[in-house]
């Protein structure tokens, strides 16, 4: 039996030798592995040995050979294989053991790997005869199933082969995002013609959108997420919905810093129902928490700042939440907890990152979009009325505006001293959503800051907000009412802003 390896990650390779040699295996090599396995004592036959042809070209030609390939894929059931395998005198190779060159590591020209991914497409192609190995994960398993049984089964060769296919559609897959991103001289294109994702499954979900689906989290394996350093501390296992909602507050969160002030975000449904500003995380968390109380009620609790333990008390004299999400726990705080909260899950969380395009499934296809930033600062806002805001309305302005940005459409937002009062969100009519903003602010609607994610394309919506004693108003603008709208505004005596940056979210 003849084992071809050649590794660019040495990690285990030596164990892995010497325990094929242990077993009676052939082992040929290429380059640095044969050097690696030299000096390790293991006994190698160099690949140029087999071939007759030295590497060349610095090293792009090594193992692109018949004597190497013809090993590989002959098919030992066809009688005409084995006959071209005698009359050019190659023999047989069983097992394939190759890693690539760490192109997303470093990307470059010269660490496309050819001769590796074609030694691997080889081996998986023909796997009913051909063992391949591409993680040294597997090495410890091949090795037993070896010991075990003198050869790797039907199933053992077709899943590694599998995984052979993935890996090398994968490195495909960064080069093509490198060339996309202007690599090798060009220009980038955020839209290519076409888009190559190597997906691997992250993590299974104890069930999909509701109880009867399946779910599981799958990751980018070119370009890890905030999510793969996620640790969860306690609860039960994650849903679909509790990392769907658990983004949406952990992304939410990482836009309302505010200087000194900790910031925290209650999300229901993948809409705010709290957010608030304070000196101190408890207070930050207490001051969300009034926004909507019923409806934080399952909800996801994003803290800005590590939970102690007197956030922990605060939180867990609030309603239970599914998820608390945090940058870091006290372990007082996680006892605090886990004893008062056993089912909610506890994420400790590193810094939330978004990938640059949003894709969204649309009946087997794909809608495809760049991600939704807060483009526009307060600098570039305009302010067409007659009444300016003051320097206090205007970090109000602000915190409306961020939370409605990330609050389903049609939405508009109330807020006051650095906290969301009333959140009307995904109405089909923006003057239904101001009603529902303001009824839930109710009074504290007087003297408050509103914004709208779009437009209004008449004054009613205006006027729904400008009754409940709303005093500031952030909007996008752009209606070809906005006169009609300006004029409004001045007539009830609000201040308003536009952006010049719509923000809608469906």
């Amino acid at each position: 039996m003849r084992a071809l390896v050649s590794v660019y990650d040495k990690t285990g390779l030596t164990d892995l030798a010497r325990g094929l040699v242990d077993l009676g295996w052939e082992l040929i090599a290429s380059g640095k592995t044969a050097a690696a396995l030299t000096d390790a004592g293991i006994a190698v036959t160099e690949v140029a040995e087999i071939t007759g042809a030295p590497e060349m070209l610095g090293g792009r030609v090594k193992t692109l050979h018949p004597k190497v390939h013809g090993g590989i894929l002959a098919d030992r059931s066809n009688p005409s294989h084995v006959a071209d395998l005698a009359a050019q005198q190659v023999e047989p190779i069983d097992l394939v053991v190759c890693n690539l060159y760490p192109f997303s590591s470093d990307p470059s020209i010269e660490l496309i790997d050819i001769g590796g991914p074609t030694m691997v497409r080889a081996a998986a192609k023909n796997h009913a005869h051909v063992g391949v190995v591409v993680d040294p994960a597997d090495y410890e398993r091949v090795l037993d199933e070896l010991r075990a049984g003198g050869s790797l089964s039907s199933d053992t060769r077709r899943e590694l082969a599998r995984a052979a296919f993935a890996h090398s559609a994968a490195y495909d897959a960064a080069i093509v995002a490198w060339f996309d991103a202007g690599g090798a001289g060009g220009d980038a294109e955020l839209l290519p013609p076409t888009l190559h994702l190597a997906l691997e499954r992250a993590q299974e979900l104890r069930y999909g959108e509701n109880p009867h689906q399946r779910g599981a989290r799958y990751r980018d394996r070119n370009r890890p997420t905030w999510w793969d350093g996620v640790i969860q501390h306690g609860g039960t296992a994650l849903s679909y919905l509790n990392l769907f909602d658990a983004d949406a507050a952990w992304r939410l969160v990482s836009e309302l810093g505010s200087g000194a002030d900790e910031a925290v975000a209650i999300i229901k449904h993948a809409n705010p129902c709290g957010a608030a500003l304070a000196p101190t995380l408890a207070d930050a968390y207490r001051r969300a928490l009034e926004c909507d109380p019923v409806s934080a009620f399952g909800g996801v609790v994003a803290l800005g700042g590590r939970c102690t333990l007197a956030v922990a008390h605060a939180v867990a004299e609030g309603p239970q939440a599914d998820v608390v999400v945090a940058p870091s726990f006290d372990p007082d705080a996680l006892e605090a907890l886990t004893a008062r909260r056993k089912a909610t899950r506890l994420l400790q969380a590193p810094r939330h990152t978004a990938g640059t395009l949003e894709l969204r499934s649309l009946g087997g296809s794909f809608l495809v979009q760049d991600r939704d930033d807060l483009a526009t600062t307060r600098s570039d806002w305009q302010v067409p009325t007659k009444v300016a805001p003051t320097d206090s309305q205007w970090g109000d302005i602000e915190l409306a505006w961020r939370v409605c940005a990330r609050t389903s459409s049609n939405a508009i937002v109330v807020a006051a001293d650095g906290q969301a009062l009333g959140v009307g969100a995904g109405q089909q009519s923006r003057v239904e959503a101001a009603q529902i903003a303001v009824g839930k602010a109710g009074a504290r609607s007087r003297g408050a800051a509103a914004a709208s994610d779009a437009f209004f394309p008449f004054r009613d919506g205006l006027d729904v907000l400008a009754a409940a004693g709303v005093a500031a108003v952030v909007q996008p603008g752009g209606s070809v009412r906005d006169g009609e709208v300006v004029a409004a505004a001045d007539e009830h005596g609000i201040a308003m802003v536009l952006t010049g940056e719509r923000h809608f979210r469906h």
